[in-house]
């Protein structure tokens, strides 16, 4: 769980490197036509929902070291797992319409 905690934020990082790559070296700005606003409008909610998720995910895992969570009572942790394997899956949509079209 924290691997997965730390592979989400070193994502945004990543992320961040990347838009400073793109503003700076490849001039890629909001205002550089369709291609750039979607790029940071798609990449951006995205980065945010990674965020979240990691911070979710930070939560359960401490909460899963006090012992908060039972076979009978862990709707959290299931939930918040639901809610990464779909940011997961968003990714793979968003990363061949941006990267590879």
């Amino acid at each position: 769980l924290w691997a997965t905690i730390a592979l989400g934020f070193l994502f945004v990082i990543f992320q961040a490197w990347e838009y400073s790559h793109a503003y700076h070296e490849l001039n890629l700005t909001l205002g550089s036509g369709v291609y750039g606003s979607t790029f940071y409008m798609l990449t951006g909610f995205h980065g945010f929902h990674v965020t979240m998720g990691a911070v979710m995910l930070s939560v359960i895992a401490v909460r899963a070291m006090k012992g908060h969570f039972t076979p009978h009572n862990h709707f959290a942790f299931e939930a918040v797992a639901w809610y990464w394997h779909f940011v997961d899956v968003v990714w793979l949509g968003l990363f061949i319409f941006v990267y590879w079209f």
